[in-house]
């Protein structure tokens, strides 16, 4: 017995994929057609799992990150728009994945479709890889027969997502990077040298300077607490974690966050653009205000967001325009509300929340611009602080070891 993959018609007009056993083509396409089905196409399907790695392979350890799923998507958006069915689009990009945890995932959708699921149903199944804006986009695309159109758009959602999340990060990094090396020279000085020279001067009777005791004491006290601080910090994490499980606590946090200068304006900023830009997608394709509403509170992390979101689609749905709805969430910023009734009033709305992603994402760009100048002089003058005293103390207690006053 061999197995196929059918695409037929049924007696609805209604195109479906079966996948069914059978002696040969022609023995199931004799069976469809007394099932009442309109035969399309039949395709045998070759079972590639072997081609999986044993699971104590080293290359399991890989995992699929949201750029492997957007570079698939433009893959596969591109196959389809060239006439490539979808099943054997699913069956490429196994075939092409460089991680067997992505080929697995690629292979399980494709056995979804095949099982007679829709392509958005098999998506749905991993909710830990697409979004659902994915999933809604997808399943839109399906129902209008443009799922090549809205697999791009949701690429493009997940490039901008990701584009927003590498900004502040990269902004952030050379500065961590300067202060964490600037915090390991002088852990190595304070608990590694000075110690060395404090028990040389103190073997030949001299005294330390005020200085350099006061380093020694620090490392004495590190020394002999050292075991402690891992435990401290595990607790605090633990605390911290306990209280962002309780929903009044993530709540808490996730309200303060917006009031911190300088990254509270960055987080506000970073919301409106995804919201924005996700709304923008998504209305574009079809998808309905209030399924746009639904499916855009899923993807924002912070819970301050997600609540006006959600509360703005119960106000759309009470019958109030989005520009009134909007005016309740203080945590987004006021030109989206104004560019709402501007989209509204002119039947555009996608056309406006495109400009309005565009523009925060433009300001978002230059805030986190200015984060990193803030931040960088001021994490020079700390690590110079830090390094300063630590190599002064280290110069003076070389010179009373060389009797130089």
């Amino acid at each position: 017995m061999k197995t196929f993959a059918a695409t037929v018609r049924d007696t609805a007009g209604a195109t479906r994929v079966l996948r069914r056993s059978a002696v040969s083509r022609e023995s199931l396409a004799g069976d469809l057609r007394r099932e009442k089905f309109l035969v399309l196409e039949i395709k045998e399907v070759q079972e590639s799992r072997s081609s999986l790695p044993p699971l104590w392979h080293p290359s399991w350890l890989k995992i699929v990150t949201s750029f492997d799923i957007e570079t698939a998507l433009r893959a596969l958006s591109s196959m389809l728009k060239s006439g490539v069915a979808l099943l054997q689009g699913l069956s490429t990009l196994a075939e092409q994945s460089s991680s067997p945890r992505e080929r697995a995932m690629w292979m399980r959708i494709s056995d979804r479709v095949l099982a007679g699921g829709s392509f958005a149903e098999a998506l749905s199944a991993e909710p830990r890889k697409f979004s659902a804006v994915v999933v809604r986009l997808s399943e839109v695309g399906e129902r209008s027969g443009e799922l090549a159109l809205t697999l791009s758009r949701a690429a493009d959602q997940l490039e901008a997502r990701r584009n927003l999340r590498t900004a502040v990060i990269n902004a952030l990094m050379y500065p961590f990077v300067v202060l964490l090396s600037a915090i390991g020279v002088s852990t190595y000085l304070v608990l590694a040298v000075i110690p060395k020279i404090a028990a040389f001067l103190e073997d030949g009777g001299g005294s330390l300077p005020g200085i350099t005791r006061s380093l020694v004491d620090i490392s004495e006290w590190v020394s002999a607490n050292g075991l402690y601080i891992p435990v401290w910090a595990g607790a605090a994490a633990a605390v911290y974690f306990a209280v962002r499980m309780h929903k009044s606590g993530r709540d808490i946090e996730d309200a303060a966050v917006l009031h911190i200068p300088v990254t509270g304006r960055i987080l506000r900023l970073s919301g409106t653009a995804l919201f924005a830009r996700s709304m923008q997608i998504m209305t574009e394709s079809g998808v309905t205000l209030l399924e746009a509403l639904a499916t855009g509170a899923g993807i924002l992390s912070n819970a301050r967001f997600k609540r006006r979101v959600l509360s703005a689609h119960d106000d759309v749905l009470s019958g109030a325009s989005l520009a009134s709805a909007l005016e309740k969430a203080p945590e987004f910023t006021p030109m989206l509300r104004h560019m709402a009734a501007v989209g509204e009033a002119s039947g555009a709305l996608h056309e406006t929340f495109g400009e309005t992603a565009r523009l925060h994402e433009m300001l978002l760009s230059v805030a986190v611009k200015r984060l990193g100048m803030l931040i960088e002089p001021v994490v020079i003058v700390v690590t110079g602080l830090i390094v300063g005293f630590v190599y002064i103390a280290f110069f003076t207690a070389i010179f009373a070891m060389a009797g130089v006053s």
